[in-house]
């Protein structure tokens, strides 16, 4: 399926990087492995969950970049396998990249039976979020005559 955004992009200012994800998402450029889930924990809270069975902690790399996160794992592939007979666990290096909402922060990791989780926060910062303004009653404000700028005039 194609998706003309030429419209959007006319009118849409600063929208750039979301037009681009959607294209390229479209075009199902993204590779299946390894398998993962995608879990909101909370309003502000995301976890990942990556099945990589046969990696250990030294072979797993996570990147976290304004954005991005990059998890890759990285297996020897000259390692000696021994003779199997049948070889039907994925055992390859992999690059999973996933996009950010902005303020959205890697919180923890853990490697555990098989299964890497990845917790995520969203912390937007105090001048970002909305503010509730009071209103005032009482006389309404009356204009300050500047009298120091006549004094200034006459000497």
């Amino acid at each position: 399926m194609r998706f003309d955004l030429t419209p959007y992009r006319r009118s849409a200012i600063g929208f750039d990087r979301l037009f681009d994800m959607i294209e390229q998402n479209a075009r199902g450029t993204s590779e299946n492995y390894p398998p993962f889930n995608l879990e909101r924990v909370a309003e502000d809270r995301y976890r990942i969950t990556l099945a990589v069975a046969g990696f250990s902690r030294s072979e797993i790399e996570i990147v976290a970049q304004q954005n991005l996160l990059v998890v890759a794992g990285r297996k020897d592939e000259k390692a000696d396998n021994g003779h199997f007979l049948h070889l039907g666990i994925a055992n390859r290096s992999f690059e999973r990249r996933f996009e950010l909402a902005d303020f959205v922060l890697v919180e923890d990791a853990r490697l555990n039976d098989g299964l890497l989780v990845i917790d995520l926060v969203r912390e937007v910062p105090e001048a970002m979020k909305p503010k509730t303004i009071a209103i005032k009653t009482g006389a309404p404000l009356t204009a300050v005559e500047d009298n120091a700028g006549d004094e200034s005039r006459a000497a």
